[in-house]
């Protein structure tokens, strides 16, 4: 391969060097010189950043977005606030930083000065550096979701029907009441295991007007025992009072014989005396 000179076309002079130079030191430094390089710079153009907001422009309350969860979702909800409060295109960019926090912020201040024209580019670096981190929900985590204890029937409905509509496999209505029926309480998935709701309607329905029945039968057995309860402790403390009245008794009446009969003894001795001293005869009678 042969080398050819380069020609008059081609040549560079030093001017161009120099200006070349120049200019990627300015734009690394973002500006030039070593007081700018400290500066910050927005990563927006500056025509977006002469771009004015509504006259009447309130500042909305944003959902935070902290480099977790969905970052889908998180552009979705930011486009409905702007839009409900006025704005829209380009001024999103704008307003963009209001909805970061934490990791997704610090992203964003490490943008490249002027690098965003648009609010599509917004998006597109912003979806190309975050990743959605939520779990996704399949038909195991479904089969496994039970019932509390103590939780309301309702409750327990609502938090396996949410799950479901995040789970990844798509499910029929009548088996995902059966899979629901599954992790009830024992008394419930019997009773409507039989039943076999048509729709969740009817299986909250059902369902909670059987867990008021289940319970008021549980309070009303416990109130009953312990009706029996009370009986049985009063029959026994009545039985006790009899048998201590009895013994109260047999000791007085066997006690008053004995004081009767002393009596008469000593009556009698006495009399047999008063007859032995008539019967014998005085000195002045002799």
């Amino acid at each position: 391969m042969e080398l050819k000179p380069n020609g008059p076309q081609n040549s560079i002079t030093v001017e161009q060097v120099q200006a070349m130079i120049s200019n990627t030191v300015k734009s690394q430094l973002g500006g030039g010189g070593s007081y700018n390089s400290r500066r910050y710079v927005k990563p927006y153009t500056r025509r977006i950043d002469k771009l004015k907001m509504p006259f009447v422009y309130q500042p909305p309350n944003f959902q935070l977005f902290d480099g977790k969860g969905n970052p889908k979702q998180h552009v979705v909800h930011f486009i409905r606030t702007c839009n409900n409060g006025g704005t829209r295109g380009e001024l999103l960019v704008k307003q963009f930083v209001h909805s970061l926090k934490r990791t997704a912020f610090n992203w964003y201040t490490n943008l490249e000065a002027e690098s965003i024209e648009s609010w599509d580019k917004m998006e597109l670096e912003f979806l190309g550096r975050f990743f959605n981190t939520q779990c996704v929900v399949s038909m195991i985590d479904l089969t496994q979701t039970a019932e509390w204890e103590e939780e309301p029937v309702i409750d327990y409905i609502n938090r396996w029907r949410a799950l479901s509509l995040e789970c990844k496999d798509r499910l029929t209505e009548t088996s995902a009441i059966e899979m629901c029926i599954n992790g009830m309480s024992w008394e419930l998935h019997y009773i409507l295991k039989g039943i076999k709701p048509g729709s969740f309607q009817e299986l909250a329905t059902r369902a909670h007007d059987m867990e008021l029945s289940i319970a008021y039968n549980k309070k009303k057995k416990g109130l009953s025992s312990e009706a029996k309860k009370e009986k049985k402790e009063y029959y026994k403390s009545d039985k006790s009072s009899e048998s201590s009245t009895k013994e109260t008794l047999s000791v007085t009446t066997s006690s008053a014989p004995i004081k009767i009969s002393v009596k008469k003894k000593e009556e009698s001795k006495g009399t047999s005396s008063r007859f032995v001293k008539k019967d014998k005869p005085t000195l002045k009678e002799l």
